[in-house]
């Protein structure tokens, strides 16, 4: 952990102490809030781009005589933000409903078991 992150983690700590019980705690919740910024940054990358898709597609023909609102029906004009939509939901899935395919502690629990597999490997030995 860098120095400043420490230092923000103590001075935070010493007001609300009873929140954030040891340096553990502290990492997932970080790492949750990272995940979190993550998401909505692909959500607004991915309005923007669309937004400009869409747009791009009603305006192509502007120049020669005015909108052309028969994009508007089209596969292709929708297209990207299905299928980028898709990949939204699995991100939103991963980020906001973590537990849901590993559990709550499967982590913890595979770190101990090939933690233990690998002390039982080093005694094996001796």
């Amino acid at each position: 952990m860098g120095r400043f992150r420490r230092d923000m983690y103590e001075a935070y700590a010493a007001e609300y102490s009873k929140e954030f019980s040891s340096e553990e705690n502290y990492n997932k919740a970080y790492k949750k809030v990272k995940k979190i910024k993550g998401f909505y940054s692909h959500l607004k990358a991915y309005l923007i781009v669309n937004a400009i898709i869409i747009i791009s597609g009603v305006t192509r023909n502007s120049v020669i005589g005015g909108f052309d609102f028969s994009s508007l029906s089209e596969w292709h004009t929708y297209s990207t933000a299905f299928f980028w939509g898709i990949g939204i939901a699995v991100h939103a899935l991963s980020v906001f409903s973590s537990d849901w395919f590993f559990g709550a502690d499967w982590e913890e629990k595979k770190i101990q078991k090939y933690m233990d597999k690998q002390s039982e490997n080093k005694n094996k030995w001796e």
